[in-house]
């Protein structure tokens, strides 16, 4: 039945399906990858020989081990039907009866969690498959499968549910060659006992951090925010900083290139204007537009710092922005010390000048805004203006 199964065809499938994941496996898949599958061909292998399994069928359960998670590629929900028929159309293209192609198939469906495996080869594939439960080991490779799990179904198991789980399925699952039931199972027993533990630690360690914690929210008021408050905070600041960065260096291009053009015309006027006196109009206008535009744009930049004191009776009304240096830089430190002290022990005060300071930074940047739009305004209709009046002293001057 199985004669035209040789060592070749092996090798084929190896090549194969290493070449398949390596193109198309997704990074997310950290456990089911070809590491674990080139596992699962060695113990068949090795499990296929204890059980006196002759050499073409040795050669058909490790085609069947390469194979019998590929899908994960694919879906990992539905990987052992999509894995069945990656390996039924393998085997066709290499010209296998369609016989030993259903054998393949019904081995690598029996792996499907609960296993149920009726014939020998599907019973050493399924050992193979979760010898992993009975190595030493078996928390390294669990750690990549919690990982995994946590990836594909986009959600968060602790360590504690993701051993109890482990404890369920260890619970629900037997071997099913008799060097499984004989070899594997008492080592599986005693890294159950070793995950039932790891469980009691975990826990003991939650036991002894509860109360803890409990102190820790008796403390805690009920005004208190989270830490994305915090988070906005920042970057809000964050932002109105960079806005106020930008809005900056726009005042400063608008400055430099009206600088340019005031210098530039202001020279062609000068020396022009006895040659060309009809120039004098636009030139005007073109100054004129070019110095208001820069006012503007000084306006713009221009610091704007108030009397730098505050009092008592403001701090205690919560009335002054402390995180602005504008209002204490005249301040003695001893007075703005106080002043600081005085917020960090009351969240809601400490939060009010969080919001008062955003406020503030909010109120100086619209400022800055409206000063750069007219600037920016004022700038292009001078340009227009300019060009305009500059075409009409031309072409009145050629007719006349």
């Amino acid at each position: 039945m199985y004669h035209s199964l040789n060592q070749n065809l092996l090798e084929k499938a190896a090549r194969f399906v290493t070449n398949y994941l390596n193109r198309n496996l997704p990074e997310e898949i950290l456990f089911h990858n070809l590491e674990h599958i080139q596992y699962v061909v060695d113990k068949a292998a090795y499990i296929g020989k204890k059980c006196g399994l002759p050499e073409e069928e040795l050669i058909l359960v490790q085609i069947c081990a390469w194979f019998h998670d590929i899908g994960f590629a694919v879906d990992p929900e539905n990987h052992e039907v999509i894995s069945a028929e990656m390996a039924a159309d393998f085997l066709a293209q290499n010209g296998i009866p369609e016989s030993v192609i259903e054998t393949v198939k019904t081995c690598i469906l029996s792996t499907k969690v609960p296993q149920n495996p009726t014939d020998k080869l599907s019973k050493v594939l399924c050992d193979a498959d979760l010898m992993h439960l009975s190595e030493d080991d078996y928390f390294k490779r669990i750690k990549k499968m919690r990982k995994e799990q946590n990836k594909l179904f986009d959600k968060k198991m602790s360590k504690k549910d993701f051993y109890e789980k482990s404890v369920r399925f260890f619970g629900a699952h037997q071997y099913h060659t008799e060097f499984g039931k004989t070899e594997l199972e008492p080592k599986k027993k005693s890294i159950l006992q070793k995950l039932k533990d790891k469980i009691k630690m975990i826990e003991q360690e939650q036991f002894e951090v509860s109360p803890k914690k409990e102190k820790k929210s008796k403390k805690k008021k009920s005004g208190t925010y989270s830490r994305g408050v915090e988070s906005m905070f920042k970057n809000t600041a964050r932002m109105q900083i960079n806005l106020s960065s930008i809005a900056d260096k726009k005042s400063n291009i608008l400055i430099s290139v009206n600088a340019i053009i005031i210098s530039i015309t202001t020279t062609l006027l000068i020396s022009q204007y006895e040659d060309t006196p009809n120039i004098i109009f636009p030139a005007i206008v073109l100054l004129s537009f070019s110095l208001i535009t820069i006012i503007f744009a000084i306006l713009s930049t221009r610091p704007n710092i108030s009397s730098g004191k505050f009092d008592k009776e403001d701090v205690e009304n919560n009335k002054v922005n402390l995180l602005f240096f504008g209002n204490f830089y005249n301040m003695d430190l001893d007075e703005y010390e106080w002043a600081m002290k005085k917020i960090m022990k009351n969240d809601k005060k400490l939060y009010s000048t969080l919001i008062m300071d955003q406020h503030s930074l909010g109120k100086v940047l619209a400022k800055k805004y409206k000063l750069l739009r007219i600037a920016y305004n004022v700038f292009m209709a001078g340009i227009i203006i300019s060009v305009l009046a500059f075409l009409l002293t031309f072409i009145r001057f050629k007719v006349l």
